[in-house]
């Protein structure tokens, strides 16, 4: 179980999170869901300790994120909001830096790259560099990295974006077999579609602050016929049906 205890994030004067609160059960799918720059990146790297919160705690299975980060970061399989990074590296020379950071055996290392670089159609490329590549295809190596020491916990920022529909159809199915193993997998979308399709339970943040946290089904019920669109846009759009210029 994860909890978010009063997490708050300041970035000089400006408050990215404000007084969040909320648990993370293992065995299911939690989402968030939010505009642009409502806080959803900022909590996942929290989460995974890319950032330190202003105030508040975060535990992990009671343990304080604080005080115990190394022993935390090793649950953890972390999929950033961009795939740009160690540009210079061939995906297998990421994956090995990824499989020593973890401390993985040869065995173990090279039976995760065959599964997964057969999943996701990306083993004739292994040894260009990534900066190579497409967009959709350094996602795909980004994901093969975070998911190569079989973390109990995923968590991933827009992971499906830029991938081809394939891929993004195995990476929801991946999501779904963890969740169904008793692991947690915890991802941020814009796609609501996405959302109501995966997700057990969803946080809908709004300039830093949580306004719903709960299930797909219960937010629709309370809403009466309303599609999730709609009442996502109720809640988390603009006001009083204003134009962009307002």
């Amino acid at each position: 179980m994860i909890e978010l205890r009063n997490i708050q994030k300041l970035y000089g004067d400006k408050e990215a999170l404000r007084d969040l609160t909320l648990t993370i059960n293992e065995g299911e799918i939690f989402g968030f869901l939010g505009h642009n720059g409502a806080g959803k990146s900022t909590t996942i790297k929290s989460l995974v300790s890319i950032i330190e919160t202003s105030s508040g705690e975060i535990y992990f299975d009671g343990l304080p994120l604080s005080q115990n980060r190394q022993e935390i970061k090793k649950k953890i399989g972390y999929v950033a909001d961009t795939p740009d990074v160690f540009l210079q590296l061939s995906a297998n020379e990421y994956w090995n830096l990824v499989a020593a950071a973890f401390e993985l055996t040869k065995v173990e290392k090279d039976a995760q790259i065959d599964k997964l670089t057969r999943l996701f159609d990306i083993r004739l490329i292994a040894d260009n560099t990534i900066e190579s590549l497409s967009h959709g295809m350094r996602q795909k190596v980004i994901i093969i990295g975070a998911l190569l020491s079989n973390p109990d916990i995923w968590i991933l920022d827009e992971p499906l974006q830029g991938l081809d529909p394939q891929a993004a159809f195995d990476l929801k199915e991946l999501m779904k077999a963890h969740a169904q193993a008793g692991k947690t997998v915890i991802f941020s979308t814009h796609i609501l579609e996405t959302a109501q399709q995966l997700c057990d339970k969803l946080a809908i943040l709004k300039d830093g602050e949580l306004i719903y946290t709960g299930s797909v089904e219960e937010l629709l019920q309370s809403a009466g016929d309303e599609s999730l669109e709609s009442v996502y846009l109720k809640m988390a759009g603009r006001q009083n049906g204003g134009t962009a210029h307002e």
